[in-house]
């Protein structure tokens, strides 16, 4: 919308939540919650976003940086209505609706906002506000209203008690024509408990100036839900990772005990995928159709194809598997490995920046690491990749069809030929051709009659 501008108040410090983090940067089910305002607020299409930073601001303005936010400072907390003070410079001249958000309140919807603006702008205010009808309003300003219509605005520290038992709050969102604005702004006292620049009162200015002020009662009240402590943070964070799990569910996908299963809003989860209790899916992980994500296995960042099965208690993170291939159980895919189509990784088996080829086989008790593996190649029981020298890492290239032996060791740089054989226990330092066979023991030797002698030694009495 070309006349719409958004502010978002990001200033506070979030004294309860006892942290050297900014309040607005702790993570709500996986993304910092001030996230949630600013995806909410882009839907809209607005001309410009203001972030007000303070406590904590370089932090926040490094996390939130982007070619559609600007950023003013609010280098002393004194009240929402100072805060929002400072984005009249850049504000200056501009016409139309300001949207005031806050940074800790993640659960609002872009549809409830394009109500908020619809209202405001169909009705000329000069203000209009969100609220909400609760049974416990306390800790909130209350709605006051005269005659059905808006008076005011009461914060709880401020009301009386007859205001107190006033169900209608205040959700502290606000969409405010520009033409009044700044100077209802001026205006402000900090006439209160807390000495403070209440930005309520600029609905109070607004009723004296006998300029319209409209309200808009959500249909759901969670949408206003601020986050103020670690408990709160922790009651946000189920609300989304319910409604996540919720909207997979009617697209196909099986939890088999939502309650346990934690899957971030970025993440997209085929129809026809069985996820197990205890699954984690964090960042912009994709899932495709069909697959089964067994109990206890956390994937981040990563891109599974159709029909992947990933056993109990594997870690995926940066990785990508393709149809129809086999994680695990106890199996850890690092950044940048690639697992082929039809391929196995088993139990205990780590891979880092390494592919694994279509139909290749890593059963048991390996590590690769910095390794391209071919097609259809078996890597036995207890082999690894001994990809670093002290100083720097080193590739092992290991081609089509061939077998590795158990207990290998393959030091790189080293390359193993398609189709050739490395013997089991082999130390393998030089590049081995195609078809060859790779041994490095000696002959075995038997020693008849060592145990016996070790048990009874000449002269043992």
């Amino acid at each position: 919308m070309p006349d719409l501008h958004v502010a978002v108040l990001a200033a506070g410090q979030g004294k309860r939540m006892k942290s050297a983090t900014p309040k607005v940067l702790h993570h709500v089910a996986g993304r910092p919650m001030i996230d949630y305002v600013l995806r909410a607020a882009r839907q809209l299409g607005p001309a410009s976003i203001t972030v007000i930073v303070g406590h904590g601001g370089a932090h926040v303005q490094e996390a939130l940086t982007a070619p559609d936010v600007a950023f003013a400072v609010q280098a002393r907390q004194l009240g929402t209505a100072h805060a929002l003070a400072q984005a009249e410079p850049l504000l200056a001249g501009r016409s139309g609706t300001l949207l005031l958000l806050s940074g800790d309140v993640p659960l609002l919807t872009s549809h409830t906002l394009g109500r908020l603006i619809e209202a405001h702008t169909s009705a000329g205010a000069a203000s209009t506000m969100l609220t909400a009808l609760v049974e416990r309003p306390y800790g909130y300003g209350r709605i006051i209203r005269s005659r059905g219509r808006v008076a005011r605005i009461v914060e709880e520290r401020d009301a009386s008690r007859a205001e107190r038992a006033v169900r209608e709050i205040n959700g502290g969102v606000y969409a405010f024509d520009l033409g009044s604005l700044w100077d209802a702004l001026g205006r402000i006292a900090p006439q209160n408990a807390q000495g403070e620049f209440y930005l309520t009162d600029v609905i109070a200015i607004h009723r004296r100036a006998r300029l319209p002020v409209e309200a808009v009662i959500v249909d759901d009240p969670s949408e206003l839900r601020g986050i103020n402590s670690r408990s709160e943070l922790a009651d946000v964070s189920r609300i989304v990772r319910q409604h996540k799990n919720e909207e997979l569910m009617a697209a196909g996908v099986t939890l088999i005990d939502p309650a346990t299963t934690y899957i971030e809003d970025d993440v997209e989860v085929g129809p026809d995928t069985v996820i197990h209790p205890g699954v984690i899916l964090e960042g912009r992980t994709r899932i495709g159709s069909a697959c089964e994500i067994h109990a206890w296995s956390r994937i981040r960042g990563s891109v599974l194809g159709d029909r992947v099965t990933v056993l109990n208690c594997c870690v995926l993170d940066g990785a990508r598997v393709d149809a129809a291939a086999r994680v695990g159980p106890f199996a850890h895919l690092r950044e940048e490995s690639a697992v082929g189509a039809d391929a196995r990784v088993g139990n205990f088996v780590e891979l880092k920046k390494t592919s694994l080829g279509p139909g290749a086989k890593a059963g048991h008790l390996a590590y690769l690491g910095d390794a391209t593996i071919g097609a259809k190649v078996n890597v036995g029981a207890g082999t690894i990749t001994c990809n670093y020298d002290g100083e720097a890492k080193h590739q092992t290239i290991i081609g089509n069809g061939a077998f590795i032996g158990s207990d290998t060791q393959l030091v790189a740089p080293v390359r193993i030929g398609e189709g050739a054989y490395v013997g089991s226990g082999a130390t393998i330092r030089e590049d081995v051709p195609p078809g060859a066979l790779a041994v490095s023991a000696g002959r075995q030797r038997n020693i008849e009659g060592w145990a016996e002698r070790r048990r009874n030694p000449p002269g043992k009495d």
